[in-house]
This record gives C-alpha cells, structure tokens and sequence, in this order.
C-alpha cells in the first residue's frame, strides 16, 4: 500500500511501505528532510527563471546546509553549485567547487564535516557556520 505525505509547502512524498524503516518518528524526520532539501532546490530553480542569480546562490547555500550529513546529496548540492559557477563564468568558485567535489567523499566518509558551512568558494571549505534557525532541525 502506498502512502503519500503532503509536505507544508505542497510537495507530495511517496512512500511505498513503513516496514522497511525502523520507526515513524526516523520516517518522519526523513520525509521532511526530504522535503526541505527538494523546496530549496525547487526555489533556486524558481530563481534562475526569473533571472534573480543571488536568490538562487542563497537557496543553493541552505540546500547545502540541509545535504551535508548525506553524501549522495552532499555531491549534489556542490554540483548544483559547480553549474551555477560555469553559467556565471566565475572562475573562483568554479575552482572552489571543484575542490569541494573532490573533498566531499573523504569529508562525509570520515564525518569531518563542518557544520553549518554554506559550501561556497568565498568561505573556508573547514570554518563552521552558524546555522539559520530554520534548519536547525535538519542539521542538530
């Protein structure tokens, strides 16, 4: 039985059975981690469309905040990134995330992630970063 999960922002999570998660509460917490990482991704697309670069780099910031922790959106959020950087020819951050797809791996894999960091090429890819107060819960 499928079941789907309407996050606030009206984004729809299926969900194809509980028994493989060990309990509502981690599903839940999953489910809106989920949902959190798919509106700042859906926002930085929105931003893009309307030509707004800054909006779409501050989404592309808290995406990253949300996908530290989970290395398959960690590489994501800093190709996300990398992109963006080409579209921009900025050839700083361009270098930075390419680093920064190098670091991910070993960076995930040994847990030495600094929190909060936005993943950007204009701050130390190690400095810890206050998080925004709406993300606290993804991150913490």
């Amino acid at each position: 039985t499928a079941i789907c999960v309407v996050h606030a922002e009206g984004l729809c999570i299926p969900i194809k059975s509980l028994r493989w998660f060990p309990g509502t509460c981690y599903l839940m917490r999953r489910l809106e981690w989920r949902a959190a990482l798919a509106a700042e991704y859906n926002a930085h697309g929105q931003a893009l469309l309307q030509g707004d670069v800054a909006r779409a780099w501050q989404h592309l910031e808290r995406a990253h905040i949300i996908a530290q922790p989970m290395l398959r959106e960690h590489l994501r959020s800093h190709w996300l990134m990398l992109r963006l950087a080409l579209r921009e020819r900025d050839t700083a951050e361009v270098a930075g995330q390419a680093l920064r797809l190098v670091l991910v791996i070993p960076g995930n894999l040994s847990g030495r992630l600094p929190i909060g960091n936005i993943g950007r090429a204009r701050v130390n890819a190690f400095r810890q970063m206050s998080i925004p107060s709406d993300l606290k819960k993804f991150v913490l």
